[in-house]
């Protein structure tokens, strides 16, 4: 077998001409290396996203991936690209998607064929639910049809890995080496698509990776630069603007693509004397304590915001894709006759009836009808003045409601034997301490996000990342590994449920291999508390969402070397202290903190809205056949 070649003696040199010249672009410039090349598809490829911007890798080798690892290890050695190996594909789609998602990097994550392509598609739900753009390089079987590969999908069928990818983003699978520059365009579109971006997943068959094709450097397609859209015209924006003036009550519906559009969804406001309505993913577009804030709404929602969307005559969603909890699967808006929608994808504009749709960027659109809103000279807000005192008071009932959970004492708990702190006001605790040291925040799914979404206090987006996209288990453990691989970190701290953590736990050799400065934070209630509380919602009993089987986090996480294990302790007091004993250690922190579960009102923060689950399909299917937007 051959183990060193003259083409790994001039990939080498490719690579370290590159790394000489201060980057890909500089050294074509120059003229260290050519702009034509012979090349393996798999060089290819790494130049390829190289060109596009993309650097790191994160990855975990196999038979399916050899010779691709090769050429990063060769990359790497020139200081080029960054390979990040990690123990578990589901938690390794979750830091790429997470990298991207807080950081702003594009990053490609590598396995091996079968079992763990198939991990890291599963974990890729979480960037195509919540519009992230990664790049999922695959192994796959070969091309000459020789028999079945190892681990390919056992059927008499071709191309099946290929297929399945492009149900979930969009797919490539490189057959022909030469095929390169297409994959790569069509990635580009798709990882960085201002609207409706998402995974994109490239198929690499064992045998075409080390075969040769000749390659132009100059016609390697770059990371597209794409101009913010609008209404060619006025026309419907006037429309737009008559129809808020004329309304008595307002709500806006910032969804989750208001993200980085904070000011614009704020002056339209301002203007339109529109309360707001926030999704999960989009807390900190208004000003927490803005009087015109009225919080999260939807099927888990709050007091204020539901109040907001089920009264308002007129709906202005914004980055949104009515996802079932965010409009209480289609029956949120009860009292709406029309719908303004602005958004740069042409079926979310258009998900509701009665529609004006103001297709094209967040703040081109947003900024045009502030304008015109301005130009009235305060006579649209000047009628909503009722409708805002009515939301106000509200907010204001929702904030009383809160604080009797955020200071309500330990609780007795059946589990613990003991009186325990309260989720919201553990989450309370915790978010407050991350504010305060200016920390990001990853929010998991289940009761911890749940509760998370109604406690947080953004000022503003980029503050709190929580997947409510996919509601994936297990994704704000894997989510920090980010903070040990981006360019500039930032310290956060990930807030994870028992059942959550257990996912992946892993991601804690991963963390410290990495050099993550950062905390996890465990809120253990000994079960599957949304689940529990959605069942005893409906029946009336608990139903197989809990165990009998007690886990000592503290010592789990203190096996890993390098990780500081702190217990949490019962009251508010010694989980302050053991934030800011982790928050001093320089590396990863794990503080356990035991929490209620239980029928005492002041261990959560309730449901405010309605959602087409269980036994409750009847009620919301007729009130929806009554819906007309």
């Amino acid at each position: 077998m051959t183990t060193n070649s003259p083409a790994t003696s001039d990939m080498a040199q490719r690579a370290s001409a590159i790394s000489k010249a201060g980057g890909f672009d500089a050294a074509i410039a120059s003229g260290t290396i050519p702009k034509i090349i012979d090349v393996t598809l798999s060089e290819a490829l790494v130049i390829g996203l190289l060109k596009q911007g993309v650097s790191k890798y994160l990855a975990i080798f196999g038979h399916g991936s050899t010779d691709l690892g090769e050429v990063l290890r060769i990359y790497e050695e020139a200081g080029v690209v960054r390979t990040f190996n990690c123990r578990n594909e589901v938690a390794m789609a979750h830091a790429a998607t997470a990298l991207r998602w807080q950081y702003g990097e594009i990053p490609a994550v590598v396995t091996s064929i079968g079992p763990g392509a198939m991990q890291a598609y599963a974990g890729a739900l979480a960037a195509a639910s919540n519009g992230v753009g990664v790049y999922h390089i695959y192994g796959d079987e070969t091309t000459f049809g020789e028999g079945y590969n190892m681990q390919q999908v056992p059927k008499e069928e071709q191309g099946l890995f290929g297929q399945m990818t492009a149900i979930l983003g969009r797919s490539y699978t490189l057959h022909t080496p030469e095929a390169i520059r297409d994959a790569l365009r069509r990635g580009a579109m798709q990882v960085n698509h201002p609207y409706r971006a998402g995974p994109f997943f490239l198929l690499l068959p064992l045998n075409t990776q080390p075969q040769k094709l000749r390659l132009n450097l100059a016609a390697v397609p770059e990371r597209p630069s794409l101009p913010a859209m609008a209404p060619a015209d006025d026309d419907d924006l006037d429309v737009a603007a008559q129809q808020i003036a004329e309304a008595g009550s307002i709500v806006i519906k910032a969804g989750g693509g208001t993200r980085g559009h904070d000011e614009a969804v704020r002056r339209l406001a301002d203007a339109a004397g529109a309360a707001v309505a926030l999704s999960p993913g989009s807390t900190g577009v208004m000003p927490d304590a803005h009087p015109q804030n009225m919080h999260v709404a939807g099927s888990k929602g709050s007091i204020s915001g539901n109040f907001a969307t089920a009264n308002a005559e007129l709906v202005v969603v914004i980055g949104s894709r009515g996802v079932c909890q965010a409009d209480c699967s289609g029956i949120g808006y009860k009292a709406a006759k029309r719908v303004i929608n602005i958004n740069g994808d042409l079926n979310d504009a258009t998900h509701y009836n009665h529609t004006l749709a103001l297709t094209g960027d967040i703040t081109a659109v947003a900024d045009r009808l502030a304008a015109k809103l301005e130009a009235m000279s305060g006579k649209a807000r000047a009628k909503k003045a009722k409708w805002l005192e009515a939301c106000a008071a509200k907010k204001k009932e929702w904030s009383a409601y809160k604080k009797a959970r955020f200071q309500a004492a330990p609780m007795a708990d059946e589990v613990w034997q003991r009186p325990c702190l309260g989720q919201p006001a553990a989450i309370k605790v915790v978010a407050d301490f991350a504010k305060k040291i200016g920390a990001a925040k990853l929010f998991d799914a289940g009761d911890v996000q749940a509760n998370g979404f109604q406690i947080v206090e953004d000022d503003r987006t980029g503050d709190t990342f929580t997947e409510t996209g996919a509601s994936y288990m297990g994704f704000s453990a894997s989510g920090l590994l980010a903070s040990g691989i981006a360019d500039k970190p930032r310290y956060t701290i990930a807030f994870t449920g028992d059942g959550s953590f257990m996912m992946n736990p892993q991601i804690l050799i991963d963390g410290v291999e990495h050099g993550v400065k950062g905390t996890l934070v465990i809120f253990d209630n000994r079960r599957m508390a949304a689940i529990t509380g959605l069942q005893m919602a409906q029946y009336g009993v608990g139903y197989k969402t809990n165990d009998s089987v007690a886990v000592d986090y503290v010592r789990l996480a203190g096996a890993v070397s390098g990780v500081n294990a702190v217990n949490g302790g019962f009251t508010t007091e010694s989980l302050r202290e053991a934030l800011e004993a982790a928050h001093k250690h320089d590396g990863l922190s794990v503080i356990h903190v035991p929490v209620y579960a239980g029928a005492n009102e002041l261990g959560g923060l309730g449901a405010w809205g309605q959602w087409n689950v269980g036994n409750w399909c009847g009620d919301v299917q007729r009130e929806w056949l009554e819906q007309e937007i």
